[in-house]
């Protein structure tokens, strides 16, 4: 495989084919490297629905992640408990209300050209869930992770609805592993959110 060929470096974004054997190391050390130094308490929302193959990817992550039985992280959003379009704004009062200085990694599905389908993208800042399929829902997120699961374009519901779902999966199943990764680099002080052990060295790319 071409390494650089499935793997696009900007200083605010990253995107790995989800088959690179290297993507867990290297997504997670990005993610981990926009980590706060200062203590916080660490949610992850991975937003979807079971009812669409396509749009499966975030409650899929969350619930891979949840067997991984992650320490330091809060997760919000699994197959069981679906963050979604109809709930989405009650989640984020719920985290706002329950968490100190909540420090937000939002994950969803998007769609892409027929050339980023497969790929995971990580990024600073806050996603627009829905904009895909015109949905005017609030952002979400201080950093986010982004599956790639289909082609854009034309008919985005209908797309979304018959995507493969044995991608998805697979894709669904990295993630979680790279969301775990950050897990294993927190800790707790007494009485204080979690802090970041180590941070990855800048030229681990």
């Amino acid at each position: 495989m071409n390494f650089k060929k499935h793997l696009t470096v900007k200083k605010d974004q990253l995107r790995m084919l989800h088959t690179n054997e290297n993507i867990t190391e290297m997504m997670g050390n990005t993610l981990i490297s926009w980590l706060p130094e200062a203590p916080r308490e660490y949610v992850i929302v991975c937003i979807g629905t079971d009812r669409s193959t396509g749009d499966a990817f975030g409650p899929l992550t969350g619930y891979f992640l949840t067997e991984l039985k992650p320490k330091h992280i809060y997760v919000h959003g699994t197959l069981g408990d679906p963050v979604h379009a109809a709930n989405l704004q009650e989640h984020i009062n719920l985290i706002k209300h329950t968490y100190r200085r909540p420090f937000i990694i939002a994950v969803d599905a998007c769609l892409g050209k027929p050339s980023s389908v497969g790929h995971l993208i990580t990024g600073l800042g806050s996603i627009k869930p829905g904009a895909a399929l015109n949905k005017s829902l609030p952002e979400i997120g201080d950093i986010h992770m982004t599956g790639v699961v289909n082609v854009s374009g034309f008919m985005e519901h209908s797309v979304l609805q018959n995507t493969r779902l044995s991608g998805v999966v697979d894709m669904a199943k990295k993630a979680a592993d790279i969301l775990y990764k950050i897990d294993q680099t927190l800790t707790y002080h007494i009485a204080s959110p979690a802090v970041v052990i180590q941070k990855p060295n800048k030229d681990f790319i």
